[in-house]
């Protein structure tokens, strides 16, 4: 019995203590309005790695894509973030299918797309969330960017934060044309002169004029149509095909036309890629390449070694238009989907992507001689060959507009490309292609 109340003594004065002690460590007992410190179910824990759905045109044979890949790779080293790139090359069937998981609801979390009309169905649905919306959280979001180069969409508000602009011109295979005895183009080309000069060319057993009508018609359009008319006038849209600018299209449509019966197109132009056309001007198989600035890097990754046979030059010009006109702008931008803001850790992750993939370190990597939004400009390094010979083209240019493309309905302009094959083998009036296009608009 002594035993046994000496044990009770003992756990007495054990429980005795244990209470002091907990009364030491929280004076005043169990106040729920002081902070419950570490190691509660109340305390915030470390944000943990998000993984952002992307999508852009940096894909394929971009020549921006090693870009690409550098600046994801810094913002995950930077943020412990990881990026789901699905990019693609930006043409019709791309775009198509962006659209397409929007409607399905499968679209990423930041995607980098047109700013144009391209963009309304996405903003119509209020898919996308608007510039002022994201600065009311984040107010330093896309500081760097001069507000007045935002695209405005059809409701009156900025949906995008534009990366690099661009330009479209012509590119030239110096050696082709050498041993062609077919001068440089310059400034003052004449769409006589091109003519003549791509005779010569085919004559000679070249390709004149490398270009996919199956997958990239647009760009020998903008500039037809623009030798048609005037600089000015480029954006105006038809309301039929019988009106005078209806009447420009199709003008512009016989040209190609005219362009394909004359065999200067490749022989598989209506089923070639626009990749296979590029490749065939890169090997130094065609002379002459319509396309934009972002073409430079890829020619730089993969025919760095002959990158003294390139340079831009002007595209053909008659009517009023000069060759030194060209098309040109900032027509795409980053946005952040409604479905990602909705979710708030990746509303967080998609706003510091979109700031780092627009601060200024990052998009002068990108920049050689394109059009920024950027306050206080890109800062790119020394110049190769081939920049430099853009550099020399632009500084002689007169004028710039965006393209026409950009300012009709995506159903409009798919008719229209898709159409071009039908005009250019006879099977389809170019009148006809108009009028079946702005039906759609």
């Amino acid at each position: 019995m002594k035993k046994n109340r000496l044990f009770a003594l003992l756990l007495a004065a054990i429980m005795l203590l244990s209470l002091l002690a907990g009364c030491a460590g929280n004076p005043g007992g169990s106040d729920p309005t002081k902070d419950p410190g570490p190691g509660t179910k109340d305390t915030p824990k470390p944000a943990a790695p998000v993984e952002l759905n992307v999508v852009t045109s940096y894909g394929g044979d971009d020549g921006n894509r090693k870009s690409y890949e550098n600046a994801v790779k810094g913002y995950e080293d930077a943020t412990g973030n990881r990026v789901q790139d699905a990019s693609g090359t930006s043409n019709e069937e791309w775009k198509a299918k962006v659209l397409t998981d929007f409607e399905t609801g499968t679209e990423p979390d930041v995607l980098f797309f047109f700013t144009s009309a391209d963009a309304e169905p996405i903003i119509q649905a209020g898919k996308v969330v608007d510039v002022a919306t994201i600065r009311a959280e984040y107010p330093d979001y896309a500081s760097n960017m001069r507000d007045s180069m935002l695209a405005v969409a059809s409701d009156g508000k900025n949906y995008a934060i534009p990366s690099s602009g661009f330009w479209e011109n012509m590119f030239v295979n110096t050696k082709v044309l050498s041993d062609c005895g077919v001068a440089v183009p310059g400034p003052d080309y004449t769409w006589d002169q091109f003519l003549a000069d791509c005779q010569t060319i085919k004559d000679k057993g070249y390709t004149p004029i490398a270009c996919s009508l199956f997958e990239v018609p647009h760009y020998w359009f903008e500039f037809c149509i623009m030798n048609n008319g005037t600089l000015s006038e480029q954006l105006d849209i038809p309301a039929d095909a019988g009106d005078a600018v209806g009447q420009k299209w199709a003008a512009g449509l016989n040209d190609i036309k005219d362009l394909y019966e004359k065999g200067y197109f490749p022989v598989n132009t209506l089923t070639a890629t626009d990749a296979e056309t590029v490749q065939l001007f890169g090997d130094g198989e065609a002379a002459f390449l319509i396309d934009g600035s972002w073409k430079v890097n890829y020619f730089v990754d993969n025919h760095g070694e002959t990158l003294e046979d390139y340079v831009i030059s002007y595209v053909p010009a008659k009517g009023e238009r000069k060759a030194s006109e060209a098309i040109g702008g900032i027509s795409m931008g980053y946005f952040i989907t409604k479905k990602a803001w909705d979710d708030l850790a990746k509303r967080e992750a998609a706003v510091q992507f979109v700031k780092h993939m627009t601060s200024d370190t990052v998009m002068s990597t990108f920049v050689t001689t394109e059009v920024t939004a950027l306050k206080n400009g890109a800062s790119p390094a020394g110049l190769n060959p081939l920049q430099q010979a853009a550099a020399d083209a632009n500084a002689n240019i007169t004028g710039v507009i965006g393209p026409v493309q950009d300012a009709v309905s995506p159903e409009c302009k798919a008719e229209l490309f898709a159409n071009v094959q039908r005009v250019v083998t006879g099977d389809m009036t170019a009148e006809e292609a108009v009028a079946a296009a702005i039906a759609l608009n």
